[in-house]
């Protein structure tokens, strides 16, 4: 199906889907037996996140599930990625299940399916049972065996329904915004740290898998989602091309480079030997962590542009991240500077480029030929305001998605086999240290009321999922 000017069609089996998170969305988090996770901690700690805003109501999915289920049948989505809470199924992150939690996702499914609606479970995306953090946290080895048994509960409890399955969401923003910078829950800022995590995160990702595999129909598939930056330096001078090895390596190859190759950049224990010797890494983790994939999830928003520090010692901006933090989140960078790219930005600052989504796909389908491809967070968040008349009319998000979604149809032209995007976010929500103020979703959502209205973008976006083909970009 050949991509012309006037037309932008996508294969019939083209997966059309819409992503959340638990923490966002859920809210109810003293009910059924849940306990706090790391973000419910750092979000009720003064100065964490924008306005003291938490995650305790969200928009009350838990309550409303089924008219959001319905909403999404609505607007002709095949497809729900969301997360599952690790505390709302296993309070302190050790021992059984407590089935009330299960229970519901057991009737999010279900109701999911009734609809015609395929679900995607992502098993971890960022809230760590808080026992298991003052036990250490990421940074402690134990916790990627404690994830691998949650992983086996979840794939017992709902694997003869949910095919699609996600071990971590942006295992990036969880080691080094969670551990190095501090913007993220837990909100430390420890570089050693934030490498510890990083390698076990991977190490939980192995384990999930094989969790997984062990407790699930065949037919399953296991994937990872990765938030690979598309990384471009200023200039070919040498230094700037280092800097952008090095960036490379630390935003991409820590975690592709054992998942997908069986091993870390060579570069990157030298870039980073004054922080840590890497004993942590030890005999058969690398095996471990290198488990065959069914799938692999990518999630773009933005290109990174970066430079080394000049000679004159020129200032700029040292870390790029989900916030500001005096903290770096880049171990081993500090003579790396970010530079914002040109072009028109979000309500996040983020500059908007397509051209980095193709790019990251054709790299993917370099790295792992034969590896199914899709597209698993891209959106936009933009200040929707309701008209007098109550309706949302986002053009900016429409303009947005068709460039992306254009993107995406080119890589496939182009050889690669992505067989699903989903649209971040289905609704406005808790956007982690930012609290409500910056709103992704498709469907607004009124704060007070928590009433859902479908923006113009759902809209278009839904017509897309119903015929497989772009409407125009002026919606």
């Amino acid at each position: 199906m050949p991509v012309s000017e006037s037309r932008v069609t996508f294969p019939p089996a083209f997966l059309w889907g819409a992503a959340t998170s638990a923490y966002q969305i859920e809210g109810a988090v003293r009910e059924d037996g849940r306990t706090a996770s790391i973000w419910d901690t750092f979000s009720h700690t003064p100065g964490r996140t924008a306005g003291g805003d938490s995650g305790d109501i969200a928009v009350d999915h838990y309550h409303r599930y089924r008219d959001d289920v319905a909403l999404m049948a609505e607007l002709g989505l095949t497809a729900y990625r969301f997360s599952v809470s690790w505390p709302r199924v296993q309070p302190t992150g050790r021992g059984p299940a407590v089935q009330r939690g299960l229970d519901f996702y057991r009737r999010l499914v279900d109701d999911l399916l009734a609809h015609g609606i395929r679900p995607a479970i992502t098993l971890y995306h960022w809230d760590l049972p808080q026992e298991l953090e003052d036990a250490g946290g990421w940074p402690q080895r134990d916790t990627a065996f404690r994830f691998a048994e949650y992983a086996r509960i979840v794939g017992e409890a709902l694997g003869d329904r949910v095919e699609q399955w996600t071990t971590l969401n942006e295992p990036w923003c969880s080691a080094f915004l969670g551990y190095g910078s501090g913007v993220h829950a837990p909100g430390r800022t420890d570089a050693a740290a934030a490498l510890r995590a990083a390698h076990h995160l991977n190490l939980a990702h192995g384990l999930g898998a094989v969790a997984l595999r062990s407790a699930m129909p065949a037919r399953n598939t296991v994937a990872v989602s990765l938030n690979s930056s598309v990384v471009r330096t200023v200039s070919q001078d040498p230094a700037d091309l280092a800097a952008g090895r090095r960036i490379d390596d630390l935003a991409n190859g820590v975690f592709h480079g054992p998942m997908l190759h069986g091993a870390y950049p060579e570069t990157l224990p030298t870039a980073t030997s004054e922080i840590t010797d890497w004993s942590h890494v030890q005999d058969g983790d690398l095996a471990t962590i290198h488990q065959p994939l069914d799938a692999l999830g990518l999630n773009y928003y933005t290109p990174a542009l970066v430079s080394a520090v000049s000679e004159t010692g020129s200032s700029g901006p040292r870390a790029d991240g989900h916030g500001a933090s005096a903290y770096s989140p880049w171990p081993g960078a500090d003579d790396v500077l970010f530079h914002q790219p040109p072009g028109q930005k979000t309500e996040m600052g983020w500059s908007i480029d397509p051209t980095g989504l193709h790019e990251l796909i054709m790299r993917y389908t370099r790295e792992a030929p034969g590896l199914p491809l899709y597209v698993t967070e891209n959106g936009a968040a933009y200040d929707d305001k309701p008209d007098p008349d109550g309706q949302v009319h986002d053009p900016e998000r429409i303009a947005y998605l068709h460039g992306h979604l254009s993107a995406v149809r080119r890589a496939i032209t182009d050889g690669a086999d992505v067989r699903g995007y989903y649209l971040w976010s289905l609704m406005d929500n808790f956007e982690w240290a930012y609290g409500y103020e910056k709103r992704f979703g498709a469907v607004y959502v009124d704060y007070t009321t928590l009433a859902r209205t479908p923006k113009s973008s759902a809209h278009w976006y839904g017509r897309a999922a119903r015929t497989g083909e772009l409407p125009p970009a002026e919606g």
